[in-house]
């Protein structure tokens, strides 16, 4: 039996079949937040790039959305790889078929995967440490003009913030009908061992570092987030 401790990845892909039930029953307004995502993405996109598919809860979106586009989604769990492929399976038409599965970290991507006009994200950039990196790896895939939209968990501006909107997501996650108290541990105990929170403002330091202009958060409720980045378009 292999020694390694568990991975960000082994953890979600244990949980394949039963995650969109806990992240509904975690996460406070889940759907609202994917749908306000979805809501402020470009009218137009060719070719996608989404990291962290999951589920394919945002991969469904996109799909309905941008249903003539190409997409390459990515997630470190092979596990969250096949269920996404599963579910773009039973949609009508041919995005499944243009739909490219890589399982691979966020800290591998590089020019293989070529370059996108729309790169998005949900709740799972939390998992990467070096989000500066990240940024500037997302800013050179993009096409100039082209935008890179998220959704994440981050920590508050203060400690004294930071512990009150903790507080209040405990609160959540113990409500009749929401987390068990084995299930709170388990997401406690995963986030101390995975998770790297930032606040709003550092991201938009290493996102304007990494060259995007104009950065905006289009939803917020407590430590959930929805932003947008833009990379300029090459001057005429």
């Amino acid at each position: 039996m292999s020694s390694e401790a568990p991975t960000a990845a082994d953890y979600f892909g244990s949980m394949a079949e039963s995650y969109d039930s806990l992240v509904r029953r975690a996460i406070p307004r889940y759907d609202e937040m994917i749908t306000r995502l979805v809501e402020y993405l470009p009218s137009r996109a060719e070719r996608i790039l989404e990291l962290g598919c999951g589920t394919g809860n945002l991969t469904l979106g996109l799909c309905r959305r941008y249903p003539g586009a190409e997409l390459v989604f990515v997630d470190a769990s092979p596990e969250m790889v096949a269920f996404t492929r599963r579910r773009l399976s039973g949609q009508d038409g041919g995005f499944a078929e243009r739909a490219v599965p890589w399982v691979a970290r966020f800290e591998e991507l590089d020019h293989r995967a070529g370059r996108f006009d729309l790169v998005v994200s949900s709740i799972s950039m939390h998992h990467v440490r070096e989000k500066q990196g990240l940024y500037r790896a997302v800013f050179a895939l993009l096409e100039p003009g082209g935008t890179f939209r998220w959704s994440d968990q981050l920590a508050g501006a203060t400690d004294e913030i930071h512990q009150r909107t903790w507080e209040g997501w405990l609160a959540f996650c113990r409500q009749p009908g929401n987390c068990t108290e084995q299930e709170i541990a388990s997401l406690l105990e995963h986030a101390r061992a995975h998770d790297h929170y930032e606040p709003l403002e550092e991201h938009f330091r290493m996102l304007g570092a990494a060259g995007f202009a104009p950065v905006d958060c289009t939803w917020r409720n407590s430590m959930w987030a929805v932003v947008t980045a833009e990379r300029p378009p090459e001057p005429r």
